[in-house]
């Protein structure tokens, strides 16, 4: 018996690579449908407007990117709001797994080159951090309830990071400057491919037991900026970090490994950008 599993939140810039991953390699032995708010082909469903339609069916694992980031002019606080309509709709329509996209924003920025662990302190330092913790905090009375939820805090996906979407700004004979440290060295920070991060959905939405109520979610291994600038092939230029930039902000990753048999190309830049090339919007 197939599960099926419902992405909620397949219009942004994470959830279209990952929707055109999922187009050409539909997972195995499970049936992906989407979530919508006006595509009558889909589960068409406002989580903010509106109850969960009931019509379509049980769902064993909602995967949920849908959320609001910087940028957009929405009030960032509204994703505590979505979560906890999303999880009542988990709750009331028997799903036993929520994978809910949370964000590494949550831990702050770190002292020297400590990696963050799914252990450590919450010191958000923007308002996306802030509301990505408030977010998390909705959980626990819906997992008293019964139901599964795994927060995914997830670094930087290649392709829907500030440094490639700023980059498709520039105009042309515009280069893009990246901080240069006292070490000679620009920012390191963690990444993960948009490819790869669909297969590790996959796994854990299939997982045949409970999994923790945190993962942080990146390759194990950080990238630099200006690799993955020159990669791209993306005009840069050094620039001298300014007073309170910090030059690495990383995760641990070994938990998430238990899981997922990362291989050594899930770090390799090269690799995240093959990816993102392959699933970036051509329009």
């Amino acid at each position: 018996m197939l599960d099926r599993w419902l992405l909620i939140g397949s219009t942004g810039r994470v959830g279209r690579m990952l929707a055109r991953h999922w187009d050409e390699c539909p997972p195995e032995q499970a049936e992906l449908v989407r979530q919508s708010r006006g595509d009558p082909a889909e589960v068409r469903w406002d989580p903010l407007l509106s109850s969960f339609p009931q019509e379509h069916g049980a769902f064993s694992c909602f995967i949920v990117l849908a959320g609001i980031v910087p940028g957009t002019g929405s009030d960032l606080r509204l994703n505590r709001d979505l979560a906890e309509a999303i999880l009542r709709a988990a709750h009331d329509t028997g799903v036993s797994r929520v994978l809910l996209s949370s964000s590494s924003a949550v831990y702050g920025a770190p002292p020297g080159r400590h990696a963050f662990r799914e252990t450590d302190p919450l010191e958000p330092r923007n308002a996306y951090g802030e509301a990505k913790c408030d977010m998390e905090t909705v959980c626990a009375p819906w997992r008293a309830r019964g139901l599964e939820i795994c927060c995914l805090r997830i670094g930087n996906v290649c392709g829907a990071d500030m440094l490639l979407t700023n980059s498709s700004r520039m105009e042309t004979g515009e280069s893009l400057h990246i901080d240069r440290f006292d070490d000679g060295a620009g920012p390191e920070r963690s990444y993960i491919g948009p490819a790869t991060l669909a297969r590790v959905l996959e796994t854990l939405a299939h997982h045949p037991a409970p999994l923790p109520e945190t993962l942080n979610v990146a390759a194990p291994d950080p990238v630099t900026m200006a690799a993955l600038a020159s990669l791209a092939d993306i005009p840069w230029a050094w620039k001298p970090a300014p007073i309170g930039a910090y030059q690495n902000i990383t995760l641990d990753c070994e938990r998430l490994a238990e899981f997922y048999p990362f291989s050594v190309s899930d770090s390799d830049p090269a690799e995240m950008i093959r990816q993102w090339l392959r699933l970036r919007d051509t329009k």
